[in-house]
């Protein structure tokens, strides 16, 4: 893995948020998928995580970005719970996983990976969370992988192509898309690697070697 991506563990993370502001709008849920690579060198799921997140003291609220995902912050039955503390269960195993393949930092893997980059790093400056274990501005986006590999931006319609289920009903939770996005990922790199792509690369190492 750590040869594979420079040093680098692709984490795919998807928020759900009350806008699109991230030092502004409130951060609802964050979910995070460790991957991991078998012993041929493909790509696959290793661990699911996920929180509810309590909105930050102060925190902005669009009603648009509320009615689309569906989400009532104040609702008891969420279960959520403090940024300082969601991000915290989150980064913890990441971590774990970053130490587990020699890695020395993890790479954000996102669907418009900007967004979800920009929320997780706006809530670790409010937490003044020291120890952060993703890369400060890089970023692996699926969306533009997509184009490129499957002629599709929308998670959705990429994930058709794909031959990877998706449901529509069950989209916008941050925890379901997250999985979408990491198996999306996944078929990427796979394909690659079935096409010959890595092999040339790993051949011309070789020669420069």
């Amino acid at each position: 893995m750590a040869d594979r991506f420079r040093g680098f563990l692709p984490v795919v993370v998807d928020v759900e948020t009350a806008g699109f502001n991230a030092r502004t709008d409130a951060l609802l849920e964050v979910a995070a998928v460790t991957l991991t690579m078998d012993e041929n060198g493909y790509l696959m799921i290793d661990q699911c995580f996920d929180e509810a997140v309590e909105p930050f003291e102060g925190a902005n609220f669009e009603r648009s970005a509320l009615e689309f995902t569906g989400i009532d912050p104040f609702d008891p039955e969420r279960d959520a719970i403090p940024e300082t503390l969601a991000l915290e269960n989150i980064f913890k195993p990441i971590r774990k996983s970053i130490k587990a393949h020699g890695c020395k930092r993890a790479v954000l893997v996102g669907h418009n990976a900007a967004f979800d980059h920009g929320f997780v790093q706006a809530a670790s400056a409010r937490a003044d969370i020291k120890r952060n274990p993703f890369h400060p501005f890089s970023t692996f986006d699926t969306a533009t992988l997509a184009g490129l590999a499957y002629g599709q931006t929308v998670l959705a319609r990429a994930c058709d192509v794909a031959g990877i289920d998706f449901d529509g009903k069950k989209a916008h939770s941050a925890l379901y898309d997250t999985c979408k996005t990491a198996e999306l990922f996944c078929s990427i790199v796979n394909r690659w690697k079935d096409l010959g792509g890595w092999d040339m690369v790993l051949e011309a190492r070789q020669y420069e070697d």
